[in-house]
């Protein structure tokens, strides 16, 4: 009889389930009992002596961490380290962190000293129980998990300053709508041909000289932003405020591209470099 004992009633309860679900596979339920002990302490049993089922015991504890416990270590990561309690910051800091795990974020990953987490997960996991048949949950998080634990501080950090720099850019954003709200348009349409750099040309598809863009930016846009406002591009595009925006681009994502969309929303429409070329000789 192999034995998992857990302090806390809920994941003893919540593991219960991930274990039951993997030896429906194998129909060996009668094998799993759950034995509720007091108000905290829980432990679940497993028959002994049956590969499969201990095969599938080990899955059903690495999914466990992976889908419940990993959250919630970030979780008190969060609010104890770093004193992140509310749940919605808290959630959109694991998004974060969530992104990273499942390699969406390569700027952010490069951050971090390589760690498989399912791979690291899985060795221990599997030396836990071929060495023994009765372990406390807590101890093996205390003590076995201590650099793992480590590890995950690492995740938090590199989230938690990535959340800061979105919320900024959020606030940024937010304040060149409002500067943007009400302007009476300069030019009431303009296509900006995005390559190397970027190209203005009006409605009439003239290329407009960068000395008279720089001759239409609101100097307020300067001197209350110095550091955040891009004086080629952003600055003249809010100075001259245009109803729409045609932008010939074969990157929608480059930061540029997308800040630009976020400040000015609907009034932004996408169209590939090639389109530059059509449309223009169109409208000629």
């Amino acid at each position: 009889m192999a034995e998992i004992i857990f302090q806390n009633r809920e994941d003893a309860s919540q593991f219960h389930k991930y274990i039951q679900n993997h030896l429906q596979s194998i129909s060996a339920n009668n094998k799993l009992i759950l034995l509720l002990e007091d108000e905290h302490r829980a432990r679940v049993k497993i028959e002994q002596g049956v590969k499969e089922i201990m095969e599938a015991c080990k899955k059903a504890f690495l999914q466990f961490i992976i889908k419940i416990k990993l959250n919630d270590w970030f979780r008190m990561i969060l609010s104890e380290q770093y004193y992140y309690e509310d749940e919605d910051e808290q959630q959109q800091i694991l998004d974060i962190i969530q992104s990273i795990l499942e390699g969406n974020r390569e700027d952010l990953e490069s951050l971090i000293h390589h760690m498989n987490v399912n791979e690291q997960m899985e060795k221990a996991i599997s030396q836990l129980f071929d060495e023994q048949r009765s372990f406390s949950f807590d101890s093996f998080v205390r003590f076995r998990m201590r650099p793992f634990m480590q590890q995950l501080e690492k995740y938090v950090e590199i989230s938690i300053d990535e959340y800061k720099l979105e919320q900024e850019y959020q606030m940024f954003i937010q304040t060149l709508r409002q500067f943007l709200s009400g302007r009476e348009p300069k030019i009431h349409q303009l296509h900006l041909l995005m390559e190397e750099g970027v190209a203005f040309f009006d409605g009439e598809f003239q290329e407009i000289p960068r000395a008279e863009l720089v001759r239409m930016i609101d100097r307020r846009l300067i001197s209350n932003h110095p550091v955040y406002i891009d004086s080629v591009t952003i600055a003249p595009l809010l100075s001259i405020a245009p109803s729409s925006i045609y932008l010939y681009t074969d990157d929608r994502e480059q930061p540029l591209a997308r800040t630009i969309q976020n400040i000015f929303e609907e009034r932004v429409k996408f169209l590939s470099l090639k389109d530059f070329v059509d449309v223009k000789k169109h409208h000629l």
